[in-house]
């Protein structure tokens, strides 16, 4: 028994030992790293060669290291400084105390002032993409953070489709290390939308402008997002794991060569399940990306990107519960659905650049990449619904029940589309570089082929209008059945100068393009002059102008009975922006005011209708229009190390369509002719406020708090089958309040941090979210039915309502 009882105890003692022993010969670093200022360096990642010992310093450049005795080379590095390396004698028994200091990386830095007075120069506003993983965001793709610019409107955080300045979705350029990237065609809610093409953890620089950009980017109308991916030679891993998905991601390297990998996973059925529509979801959503780089000498390089991007939905409705109305009036609309609905959307995306760079100021780049699309929709649902008016009397017996039906009917969609879309392009770009001057040129060749098959139609059966049928006729709410082919090649060129001259600079470009499907040439003259009237202080004022042009792809072709129009033309737009930003200090920190006040002249405007997502365009049509504004916002860290930001958009659009007169008849038979002039255009949001503000609370520093504000104002919208003059209607203005909370576990100034994390890892970060916190039922779009008096009413499709998330990010 003794022995029993003793001999795990020795057990333990003998698998033990060599760790003991092991410890005891350790020796303890105790080490800071400082500034040439003597300032301390928070974030140096240390490394010890031939061995995986690895640190990084706190917030008073302080780190610890246990290493065994000898000889050991210790290795600092962290951008914006030069590496260092340091060799120390280590003898068991004695720790060691090391002080070394950084140098400042000049070349880098000047190359980061330069890049930021370039983005300036030309209009653009630099983003920082650390804080996409800091705002709570509902979709968690990267384009939630572009809702906290100047001129971008919100009313779907499902989404990741965005408008700008009065434009729609397809007017907008997003570019990933100088690739062209393209949207969904076929997406009609932002319950199918799944990951965007971006991802954030693979973020490097962002760049946005919302109008008046330059030559080097291409043919839309509205704005430019321009993305560039990291690439390092580090070793780096990070993991997020979520209620919502999972993501990795990995940097590394080896000599010249260099790569990254990013996956990510995303899991929204919780999300999807607080909406009004109860079923059985079944979301399946992958991304994987690489970007590989390898240096072939000092004057020759490639780089390879590769994206694999899937979505999948999948809903078997079962019923829906809408109650709306008034104070006075209270309705409420049942829904019991029959069928189903899957779909898929499938991006592949290859792309390889040669860059080779024979003298400093001289560069070249060869961009070529393929696009392969191919996106599903399968569905075939029927709703049976019983409309009731409700009882509102709160202090009477019946509040609550039915006080009268409205009427009974039933509906049915149905649809068999599939899309495909393969886009080649090959551009070839030159850079040249002069003490005051900065030249840019290129010329592109794109080829699209689009495969389209819609089969699809609409039965509507309010109030029992068409049932029975005793005609030999069954009447179709809406019918589209075609097959198209378009196959178009374009070709496009720019160049581009920046000059500076006293206290002025002045970039002027000219871009042109032509193609095959339009047979249009047109050239496309831009320009943007900056003066900063005073060297020593952080003002500018920039006036921006050019001409912008957007050839029609595919949809702005497509008529609504699924045929292209053969006679379309391209989109075009004047814009005129002034505006100003200064950088100043207050407050105890560093901020920046920017302001844009901009109208823009459209012309041969395609008009459409916006069902949710869906964008149908009236081929045949031409409008002329307008859009004027003014966009406000100040950002900076009002918080030391917590970047917030605060904006104010004000905007008005308008479009005359182009022979949309009608003539009415008046009580005694007499006609007139009204002609509408201009109306509202479907995008006429006329305010946009959003809010992104970080904290730390009080009591404990290590807790940081984040809240984002969203309201954008009523949009208008009319009957699906009314003419556009028709949409008087409003869909009620989007308010919505998330907010997060997170805590590094490892932060410098927390308490105390897990020895084991510590060990293993440079950060873990936990977030806990509450979306929509006050609970608001944001409408974004309605089904339209019509009562036994043929009143027609608008049913609201309700948004995300209040939802927790949960989510882990781990880096090492």
């Amino acid at each position: 028994m003794i022995l029993k009882n003793i001999f795990p105890k020795i057990l333990f003692i003998l698998l033990a030992l060599p760790l003991l022993l092991n410890a005891q010969n350790r020796v303890k670093v105790d080490g800071i790293v400082l500034a040439e200022n003597h300032e301390p360096i928070s974030n140096v990642i240390i490394k010890v060669q031939s061995s995986s010992s690895t640190a990084k310093t706190d917030s008073l450049g302080k780190f610890t290291l246990e290493l065994a005795p000898g000889l050991r080379i210790i290795n600092f590095k962290l951008l914006g400084y030069l590496a260092k390396t340091v060799q120390v004698k280590l003898i068991a028994g004695q720790d060691f105390k090391l002080e070394t200091t950084l140098r400042q990386d000049l070349k880098m830095l000047a190359e980061v002032k330069v890049e930021d007075k370039i983005s300036r120069n030309q209009n653009m506003v630099r983003l920082n993409p650390k804080l996409v993983n800091q705002l709570p965001s509902v979709s968690g793709n990267f384009e939630s953070i572009l809702k906290q610019l100047p001129g971008v409107s919100v009313n779907n955080e499902l989404s990741s489709q965005y408008s700008v300045r009065g434009g729609n979705f397809d007017e907008n350029l997003i570019y990933i290390n100088d690739i062209e990237i393209y949207k969904p065609f076929l997406i009609r809610n932002g319950q199918q939308e799944g990951l965007s093409l971006i991802n954030p953890d693979l973020v490097n620089n962002v760049k946005f402008s919302a109008g008046g950009f330059g030559a080097r980017y291409g043919d839309k109308l509205s704005s430019v997002l321009d993305i560039q991916y990291k690439n390092s030679d580090t070793t780096r891993f990070q993991i997020g794991l979520g209620t919502n998905g999972v993501s990795a991601t990995a940097f590394s390297g080896l000599g010249k060569f260099k790569y990254a990998f990013g996956f990510r996973q995303k899991q929204n059925k919780f999300i999807l399940n607080s909406q009004p529509v109860v079923g059985s979801y079944d979301p399946q959503f992958y991304d994987f990306q690489s970007l590989l780089s390898y240096d072939i000498s000092k004057k020759f390089s490639v780089q390879a990107l590769g994206i694999y991007n899937t979505s999948r939905f999948g809903i078997i409705p079962l019923s829906q519960t809408t109650e709306f109305g008034t104070l006075q009036q209270v309705l409420r609309l049942k829904i019991d659905y029959e069928g189903q609905e899957i779909d898929s959307y499938n991006n592949v995306v290859g792309a390889l650049t040669l860059n080779y760079k024979p003298h400093n100021n001289l560069n070249f780049k060869w961009i070529n990449s393929a696009f392969f699309i191919t996106e599903k929709e399968t569905f075939d649902i029927y709703g049976s619904y019983v409309f009731d008016e409700i009882n509102n009397d709160f202090g009477g017996q019946n509040f609550g029940q039915v006080k009268a039906n409205r009427g009974i009917g039933a509906y049915q969609n149905y649809g068999r589309n599939q899309l495909e879309a393969d886009v080649y392009s090959s551009e070839l770009r030159m850079l040249h570089s002069r003490k005051k001057s900065f030249w840019e040129a290129g010329f592109r060749l794109q080829k699209d082929a689009i495969s389209d098959r819609v089969k699809e139609f609409s039965l509507s059966d309010s109030a029992g209008f068409i049932l029975p049928n005793n005609s030999n006729e069954f009447i179709l709410t809406e019918s589209v059945e075609a097959k198209n082919q378009v196959n178009t090649v374009r070709y496009s060129g720019f160049v581009e100068n920046n000059y500076e001259f006293g206290k002025f600079n002045l970039t002027t470009g000219l871009r042109a393009y032509y193609n095959n499907f339009t047979n249009e040439f047109i050239p496309s003259p831009r320009a943007v002059l900056t003066f900063k009237p005073n060297p020593a202080k952080d003002l500018i004022y920039r006036l921006a102008s050019g001409l912008y042009t957007q050839q029609p792809f595919y949809r702005e072709m497509r008529l609504f009975d699924g045929t292209v129009y053969q006679q379309s033309k391209s989109q075009r737009s004047i814009h005129i922006v002034g505006s100003s930003d200064y950088k100043f200090r207050a407050l105890g920190t560093d901020l920046k005011f920017s302001v844009e006040a901009y109208y823009k002249i459209l012309r041969d405007l395609v008009p459409y209708k916006i069902e949710n997502l869906r964008i149908r365009y009236y081929a045949n049509q031409l409008s002329n229009g307008y859009a004027t504004g003014l966009d406000m916002r100040v950002n900076g860290e009002f918080i030391e190390g917590l970047e917030s930001t605060f904006r104010l958009s004000l905007m008005k659009t308008a479009e005359d369509i182009v022979g949309d007169s009608r003539v009415v008849k008046d009580a005694n038979g007499n006609t007139s002719t009204i002609y509408p002039g201009y109306i509202n255009r479907p995008t006429d949001q006329r305010v946009n406020f959003s809010a992104f503000f970080q904290d730390r609370l009080l009591k404990s520093p290590t807790y940081k708090v984040h809240i984002n504000l969203l309201y954008g104002s009523a949009l208008p919208i009319g009957p699906p089958k009314a003419p556009r003059y028709d949409d008087v209607f409003k869909i009620p203005a989007y308010r919505r309040m998330d907010i997060g909370f997170s805590k590094n576990i490892l932060d410098p100034n927390a308490r105390h941090q897990p020895k084991l994390f510590k060990k293993y890892l440079d950060s873990f970060i936990i977030y806990a979210e509450v979306f929509n916190i006050l609970n608001i039922n944001n409408t974004v779009s309605y089904l339209w039915i019509t009562d036994v008096d043929n009143t027609q009413y608008a049913i609201p499709n309700f948004l995300t309502a209040r939802q927790l998330n949960v989510r882990l990010i781990a880096k090492f």
